[in-house]
C-alpha cells in the first residue's frame, strides 16, 4: 500500500450546513428531476418507481429511492497498483495526488508550446511514475498523432506500459469500457481479476446543469456491471452554468452526481463509486473557466465533507489558470491543493503538471509540482506531541547556559523525522546560489526532468503481453475508425 497522510482538519461546513445542502438536493431530484439521455437509464429508474418522463427524458426521483440506493456504495475502493506497494485505500480522509490529464498541449522541455503527441504521454508517464507525485495515473495528454476514435484505448495501454502505478482510463461509452476490461484482462491474464482487483478507474463526466448524456450513461452502466471503479463527475461552473452562489452549486452539483450513483447501485449493488467534483467558476470578466480561484478551493472542501457525509470517497480538482511555471502557478498549486488536502479529498486530480485550465501539461510544472506537494503532505502530517517530542530532558540539559542543540543525539534522532528535506527548492544564501550558477527553479526542474528521463525505465511487462496489448487496442481502434466512416 502506498503511504499517504490523512486530510479533513479543514471544515468549511458545519453538519447543519451539509445536511440542509442534503435535503435540498433530494427536493431537486424529486421535483425538478434529471434529464438522461439513455434508455436503459430511464427502464431501470422507471422499474423502481421513479417519475420518468420518456418525452422529456427527465427523471424526477423519490427521496427514499436516492437515500436507499446510495447507502450500498462502498465507503472504501482499494485501487491496485502492478504490485501491492502501488495500492491505493480510498477511505476516510486519506489523500492521494491524481496526474493531470488529457490535455491538449504541451510545454516541453526546449520551452516549446505545442500539441501533445504520443512520445509525449509516453515522457510524461515515466517522469511521473519517478516521482513521489502522483500516486494514481491519468493519461496525461491527448497524442495529436493518433485518430481520436479509440485514442482513449492507445492512451491507456500507453501509460500502463510506463508505469506501475495504478491507471486511470477514459472510456467512450459502453464499448469503450469492454474494450478496457479486455486490455486489462491481458495483464492480470483473468477478467474475473479485473472485477476483484480494480486494476483501473475511469469516469463518467456529467453534464450541468442536471443532465446526463447518453455516453456517460452508459459508462455508469457497464463500469457498475463489470465492478470497476468509477469517477461519477460533475463539472459545474459557478454563475455558468450552476448558481452563482456556491451552496447553489453545491446543491446542483450533489443532485446530478446522487443520481449517478442511484443508477450504479440500481444495476450492482456495492459498485465502487468516487463522488467527483471539477468545479470551478466563472471569471465575470472573461468568459473563462477559472480553476485556481479561491472559491474553487472552497467548493472542493465543502464537495470532500459532503461525499464523507455518504460516506463515499472523493475527487475534486481542475487545472491552474496559469500557463507557464511561473510565480503564478506556484501560489495557485500551493493554495489549490493544501486546501483541497485540508478538506479531506481522497484523489486531488490535475495535481501534477497542469496549466491553463486543463489543457496544456509542462514538463517544468510536474517536477515543480511534485516538491510542491512534498510540502503540503509535510503540512498535513502535524505536530507529533509525546514525551519524547516535547524535549523536556534536552532542554534541560543544554539549559540556559548552553548555545545550540546541534551535538544533540535527539537532535540527530529526530530532524529526518520532523523536517521535510527539500531536493528541488534552493535553500542557500546570493553568495552560494550565485556560485552553484544562479539557476532559478524553472531551470533546476528542467535538469531534474531531463535526468529522469534520461535514466528511469520503468520495469518492462512480459513482451508477450505488451504485443497482446498493443494488438488488442489496434484492432480495437480500427473496429472503431470503420464505424466513424
Amino acid at each position: 500500500m502506498m503511504p499517504t497522510v490523512k486530510g479533513g482538519q479543514l471544515k468549511v461546513l458545519t453538519k447543519d450546513q451539509i445536511e440542509k445542502i442534503h435535503y435540498v438536493s433530494l427536493y431537486v431530484l424529486e421535483n425538478v428531476g434529471v434529464k438522461i439521455q439513455e434508455e436503459n437509464a430511464l427502464e431501470i429508474l422507471d422499474d423502481v418507481g421513479a417519475n420518468v418522463d420518456l418525452k422529456t427524458q427527465v427523471v424526477k426521483i423519490p427521496s427514499h429511492l436516492v437515500e436507499e440506493a446510495v447507502k450500498k456504495a462502498p465507503n472504501k475502493i482499494i485501487l491496485s497498483g502492478k504490485t501491492s506497494e502501488y495500492d491505493l485505500e480510498l477511505a476516510d480522509t486519506n489523500v492521494y495526488t491524481f496526474s493531470g490529464g488529457s490535455l491538449v498541449y504541451v510545454l516541453d522541455l526546449e520551452g516549446r508550446h505545442r500539441l501533445a503527441t504520443l512520445k509525449d504521454l509516453e515522457d510524461l508517464t515515466r517522469l511521473q511514475d519517478r516521482l513521489e507525485n502522483p500516486h494514481l495515473m491519468h493519461c496525461t495528454v491527448i497524442p495529436s498523432d493518433v485518430p481520436i476514435p479509440g485514442c482513449s484505448l492507445i492512451r491507456y495501454v500507453t501509460t500502463t506500459k510506463n508505469t506501475w502505478k495504478h491507471t486511470f482510463a477514459d472510456a467512450e461509452g459502453k464499448q469503450g469500457v469492454r474494450d478496457l476490461v479486455k486490455l486489462a484482462s491481458i495483464i492480470t491474464g483473468d477478467e474475473e481479476e479485473v472485477r476483484k482487483k480494480h486494476v483501473f478507474t475511469t469516469c463518467s463526466c456529467l453534464v450541468s446543469p442536471l443532465k446526463q448524456n447518453r455516453e456517460s450513461v452508459e459508462v455508469i452502466i457497464e463500469a457498475a456491471r463489470y465492478n470497476i471503479p468509477n469517477i461519477i463527475d460533475a463539472m459545474p461552473l459557478a454563475g455558468g452554468t450552476a448558481p452563482v452562489t456556491l451552496a447553489g452549486l453545491l446543491v446542483q452539483q450533489n443532485a446530478n452526481i446522487l443520481c449517478g450513483v442511484m443508477i450504479a447501485q440500481l444495476v450492482n449493488p456495492g459498485a465502487p463509486c468516487i463522488y467527483g467534483s471539477a468545479a470551478g467558476i466563472m471569471d465575470m470578466r472573461t468568459g473563462n473557466i477559472s480553476g485556481a480561484a479561491p472559491e474553487e478551493g472552497l467548493i472542493a472542501a465543502a464537495s470532500a465533507q459532503i461525499a464523507h457525509y455518504y460516506g463515499l470517497p472523493c475527487m475534486t480538482g481542475i487545472g491552474l489558470d496559469s500557463k507557464i511555471p511561473d510565480q503564478q502557478a506556484g501560489y495557485e498549486r500551493g493554495i489549490n491543493f493544501l486546501t483541497h488536502a485540508l478538506g479531506g479529498t481522497n484523489l486531488y486530480v490535475d495535481a501534477t503538471g497542469a496549466l491553463e485550465q486543463e489543457r496544456l501539461c509542462s514538463y517544468e510544472q510536474v517536477v515543480i509540482d511534485n516538491e510542491i506537494l512534498q510540502m503540503v503532505y509535510r503540512i498535513l502530517k502535524g505536530i507529533k506531541v509525546t514525551d519524547e517530542t516535547l524535549a523536556v530532558d534536552v532542554i534541560e540539559k543544554v539549559g540556559p547556559l548552553g548555545t545550540h542543540f546541534l551535538s544533540q543525539e535527539h537532535t540527530r534522532k529526530y530532524m529526518r523525522k520532523e523536517f521535510w528535506f527539500p531536493d528541488l527548492t534552493d535553500r542557500n544564501r546570493w553568495k552560494a546560489w550565485e556560485k552553484m550558477g544562479a539557476k532559478d527553479i524553472r531551470e533546476r526542474a528542467r535538469e531534474k526532468a531531463k535526468k529522469i528521463l534520461k535514466e528511469h525505465w520503468p520495469k518492462p511487462l512480459p513482451k508477450d503481453i505488451e504485443k497482446d496489448l498493443d494488438r488488442a487496442a489496434r484492432e480495437a481502434q480500427k473496429r472503431l475508425l470503420k464505424t466513424q466512416k
